[in-house]
């Protein structure tokens, strides 16, 4: 009998330590992701850093934005969307001309695809060095204000890599690796107090 209880047991420790596993590997899911080798970027550059012209770039992103995710969503190889894009760089740039011309703001527009410099920058634990990369350059009037940019191809626009943040579309669980530590030491105090009791 005993025998049977102690086969039961390790299986008991296998099946936590298999649960500990899959809810680590899941974490690492969630965590930023990395920008892949052929990527297509967007990058938007304001007038200048007055609030009116920062104003006008952020909706400008977003207005295009709203459109090249349509196009692009399900697109499965990179040179589908770099010939795609490039047939449609008169639609992106009427599309900011749009913007402009409601806002009154009188800044000329330039669209260009190619390949652009980007600064270095970090968000979350990676580093994204700085170098010439293939992208959507809107330029907006002189050109001179900060900068906005993210992942055209494949589609990571939910992720601001300019200011390194995320933008958050549900809440993620809080404290989620402080839970799992401690799901994983109450597991181990249990199969101990089991053993002892057991071998007692």
């Amino acid at each position: 009998m005993k025998k049977y209880v102690i086969i039961y047991f390790l299986l008991l420790l296998i099946g936590a330590n298999s649960h500990i596993m899959y809810t680590q590997s899941a974490v690492k899911a969630n965590e930023p992701t990395v920008i892949p080798d052929e990527a297509i970027r967007l990058r938007i550059l304001a007038n200048s850093d007055s609030d009116e012209d920062q104003a006008l770039k952020r909706e400008v992103r977003d207005r295009v934005n709203e459109e090249i995710n349509k196009w692009v969503k399900d697109l499965t190889s990179i040179e589908e969307a770099r010939k795609l894009i490039k047939g449609r760089l008169h639609i992106i740039k009427e599309i900011a001309e749009e913007v402009v011309e409601e806002h009154q703001a009188g800044q000329n527009v330039e669209v260009k695809f190619g390949k652009v410099r980007f600064p270095t920058k970090l968000y979350g634990q990676f580093l994204y060095p700085a170098g010439e990369y293939e992208a959507i350059l809107i330029t907006l009037g002189e050109g001179e204000g900060a900068n906005w940019w993210c992942v055209l191809f494949p589609p990571l626009c939910f992720l601001d890599f300019s200011n390194g943040e995320a933008v958050k579309e549900k809440e993620e669980p809080k404290n989620e690796k402080q839970q799992e530590g401690k799901e994983q030491v109450e597991v181990k105090f249990f199969l101990v107090e089991l053993f002892s009791k057991l071998f007692n």
